[in-house]
Formats: C-alpha cells, structure tokens, sequence
C-alpha cells in the first residue's frame, strides 16, 4: 500500500475539520447557565420569569436560567464572590459593602428591579405592634429591632430612623436577624418590638389586625433604589451575547408582568406561587406595590445619594462612584430589540 503523503493528509484532516463544523449542532456552543436571586416572591423579578419562559426566545437556547432563593442580599455577596450566582438583586446597602468590603471591584449595575419612594406607590414599612409599648421611635431605646440580615436595605433605613432619635445598635437597642416571612410572628410572639415588612407579607390581614405602621422607608430615604441586578464584569465579558439575550427575555417577560390588560391572570399566578387566595393579590403590579420602572433602566442619581448614607453609618469607608461600576449596554441594546 502507497504511504499517503503528508499533504494528502493535510488536506484529508482539512475536509473532515469542514465536515465536522457543518454537521447539524457541532458548532453550537453549551447554553450558559445564568442563576439569578431572589428574596420574597412577587417583589423580585426572577421569582417570575420561568412563570412565562414562553415569552423567553433565547431560553434554552443561549442560555439556561436558574432563579436562586435567598434570605437576604448579604448571602449574595458570598455566592457572587465564590461564581455561585451570575446575577443578584443587590440593594443600595450591599452594593458598597460588596466592592468595598468584599473586595467584588468588577460588580457592575445592569438593570433596576424595584425603587421606593416614588410618589402614589407603595412604601416599605417598619411596623410595632399597635397595643405595644412602642408609640414613637424614641420609644426603641432599652428594645429589640429585628432584621433579615445586617447590613441589608431595611437595616440601612431602621437604623437611619433610630439614629435621627439618639439611639445606636448595641447601645441603644438590640438587633436579631429573623426571615422575612417570619416577621409577624416575631412581632406577635415579642421576640422583637420593631420589625421591617415588605410586600407580599405587609399585606397580610393577620399581622393588619395586630400591627401599625411607626414609620415608612420614604421617611428615611426618599426615592429609593431599592433593589437592582448586578453580574460580575468578567462574565459579562465572557458570556455578553447570552446576557443580551437573557435582558431581552426578561424586558419581555417584565413587559407582560407590567401591562394592566394582564393584572388578572398576574393575579392568578401570584396566588400559585404565594398559596394565598387571588383576593389578597389584587395590589401586584399597581399603585399599592412597589415601582417597577418599565425597560428596567435605574435611577443612578437617587442610587448615588442612597449609597451615601451606607458610607455616614459606617459600614463602609470609602465613597462608592456608581456611574463607575454600572453597565447598561446589555440593557441598551437588548431593549434595541424590542422596537
């Protein structure tokens, strides 16, 4: 048998590489997998959206979305640093403390989830209960103040409050860490006098029945950059193109959730997935609930002032620029898309 030469199996090698790239999926790269957080149902955006993957053209296909609970944003911080999450809906308080504190420079900003403040929506609030010892803030000295985990939104905002009236942690008044869905029954059984509550479990007619509003988060921080989602550069940079396609389902999928022509069956779906009857729901996506700003696009200017008052509690020392660490061509050109 004549040896081929090497030029023949060169060429042989070249055609069979062809025929290989051309054969159906052999040039199809591996879906990234993009996990993303969430806290309490309804009030976070990736509690939502396999509720209509079939919104979702590029899933499954460029990428594989994972919602990941959590019991506050501070664990996020570790699962971001140890490339166990991909996206977080960070909050203004643990966003400096994540690049500062936790060493996470390349945390970049890409899209708002909820703010606070704005006027006519809802507002956060920090509840005591009503035939309780506590009438006035001043009224936490010697008392106990619970929160889901330190350094987190409604800590940044119940020790702002506690501070306009003299009173310090430790010094002042004692903090514990509870769940949030725990709260009215920390309130009720009183293992704490002031506890946050967040929708959907402010509305919760029990704990209306027991508990009155001492203070509002408005009343602390004005508008508010409440919640917001934020990826690591280096996967941004390594998996961009998934990502625009990830913001491009979720900017259809939030659409959906936002038009009012759809509130009944949003209504629907909320009861599934909180177990409460649809009657108790009816505030999802109004006026009663937070603001959930259509194209998800943040407000840095009111972000930059709430990150501010992180640095005046001391949690962090250093100014943190959010301009700098924001990204929103993902969610620029991913809305690109959409028109």
């Amino acid at each position: 048998m004549r040896l081929l030469r090497s030029s023949s199996i060169a060429l042989i090698a070249a055609n069979l590489a062809a025929i290989l790239l051309l054969a159906p999926g052999a040039s199809k790269a591996e879906p990234v997998k993009i996990r993303v957080s969430w806290i309490a149902p309804l009030s976070n955006w990736a509690s939502l959206l396999m509720e209509k993957k079939e919104l979702a053209r590029h899933m499954g296909q460029s990428y594989i979305l994972e919602p990941v609970h959590f019991a506050g944003t501070p664990q996020m911080i570790t699962a971001l640093a140890n490339n166990e999450l991909e996206v977080a809906n960070l909050t203004f308080a643990t966003l400096p403390i994540a690049i500062h504190n936790a060493g996470l420079s390349d945390l970049r900003i890409i899209a708002d989830e909820a703010e606070d403040g704005i006027p006519d929506y809802y507002s956060q609030e920090y509840m005591v209960l009503a035939d309780g010892p506590v009438k006035r803030v001043e009224d936490m000295k010697g008392r106990v103040m619970a929160i889901n985990a330190g350094g987190s939104a409604v800590d940044i905002a119940m020790r702002k409050m506690l501070r306009t009236a003299g009173l310090e942690p430790q010094r002042d008044y004692v903090q514990i860490e509870a769940p949030l869905p725990a709260m009215r029954a920390m309130l009720a059984d009183k293992k704490a006098d002031l506890v946050p509550l967040v929708v959907p479990f402010s509305f919760d007619p029990e704990l209306r029945r027991i508990a009155k509003t001492l203070f509002y988060n408005r009343d602390v921080m004005g508008v508010t950059e409440l919640l917001f989602w934020c990826a690591r550069q280096s996967f941004i940079d390594s998996n961009r193109a998934a990502m625009v396609d990830f913001m491009e389902d979720t900017l259809r999928i939030t659409n959906w959730f936002l038009d009012p022509a759809n509130h009944a069956e949003v209504v629907a779906i909320g009861s599934r997935l909180t177990r409460q009857p649809p009657e108790r729901l009816d505030w999802v996506f109004t006026k009663q609930d937070y603001y959930h700003v259509p194209g998800m696009r943040p407000d840095l200017v009111a972000l930059q002032r709430n990150v501010a008052l992180v640095k005046e509690l001391g949690l962090v020392d250093a100014d943190t620029d959010v301009n700098k660490y924001s990204d929103l061509t993902l969610l620029d050109d991913a809305a690109k898309r959409l028109k």
